[in-house]
């Protein structure tokens, strides 16, 4: 009998530790819910199918529904309507003016980068047309994509009425990271579009701190409202991987929580 436990017990210590690993991840990441994957694979994860408000992150599948339907050098003309929107709701804007005539392709600029409400209306009602309409093919687009617990209410998170998982959200991450010009977007810290036909000059910079001060750091968005808290889903790459992550509902007593949080997933992703 002892010899039988001794054979046990040295086959339970060499065995791979495979629960135990998955329980082993970054320290003190305050997000209630997080997920972290490479390739595909998760490598850590915290509450990742729990559906929470996502914030402006909403307006990555904003900006994914408007580059799937292409036509980026048209221009949309800003309406006071757009304005009025995020200012009911105390939104992020890109401080566009009405009247002025925007390029597609710099709307994307100005939703992605300072997080521009504004913007995301701008281009929900254009390519709706209206925001029912485009609500739905956001909808439509997330289910192609597998987002199997995830709807979206409007085109900017600012309602926090619709609601998604980390899991779904990295889905999307991915997804639009294989896009060119999304990807160009969301790793510049800043953007300038000088005066031209139709429109005056922007200076639109990222919300995204990390970028160009965490190595290898490729952005994408954050978002904070007070029912989603801070929020950031993220990508960054350093010798041959990329690992995409996001945080909902980062909580702790510095601001930058999120961003806290984020660092701590990626050195913990890329070291182990």
């Amino acid at each position: 009998m002892r010899i039988m436990i001794a054979v046990v017990l040295a086959v339970l210590a060499c065995a791979p530790a495979g629960p135990a690993l998955a329980a082993d991840g970054p320290r003190r990441v305050h997000a209630r819910s997080a997920y972290l994957a490479e390739d595909g694979r998760t490598r850590w994860a915290r509450r990742p199918d729990t559906r929470r408000p996502v914030a402006s992150i909403t307006k990555v599948m904003t900006a994914v529904v408007v580059l799937r339907a292409g036509h980026l050098d048209r221009r949309v003309r800003v309406q006071r309507r757009h304005l009025a929107y995020c200012a009911a709701l105390h939104g992020s804007t890109a401080r566009l003016r009405p009247g002025d005539r925007i390029p597609v392709r710099e709307l994307l600029n100005a939703m992605l980068l300072p997080s521009g409400c504004d913007a995301a209306v701008a281009l929900a009602e254009r390519y709706g047309p209206g925001q029912a309409r485009f609500v739905a093919k956001m909808n439509r687009t997330a289910r192609r994509l597998g987002m199997r617990r995830t709807g979206y209410r409007d085109a900017t998170g600012l309602t926090g009425l619709g609601t998604s998982t980390a899991r779904d959200q990295v889905t999307l991450g991915r997804y639009a990271l294989g896009l060119p010009e999304f990807r160009r977007i969301v790793g510049r810290p800043e953007h300038v579009l000088r005066a031209g036909r139709g429109h005056g000059r922007y200076v639109w910079r990222s919300t995204d701190v990390l970028l160009g001060s965490y190595p290898g750091m490729l952005g994408i968005k954050s978002g904070h409202t007070a029912g989603a808290g801070q929020c950031f889903l993220f990508a960054a790459r350093r010798r041959g991987r990329t690992l995409v992550g996001i945080v909902l509902g980062s909580t702790g007593k510095r601001r930058d929580a999120r961003f806290q949080d984020t660092m701590r997933m990626l050195d913990w992703g890329f070291r182990h």
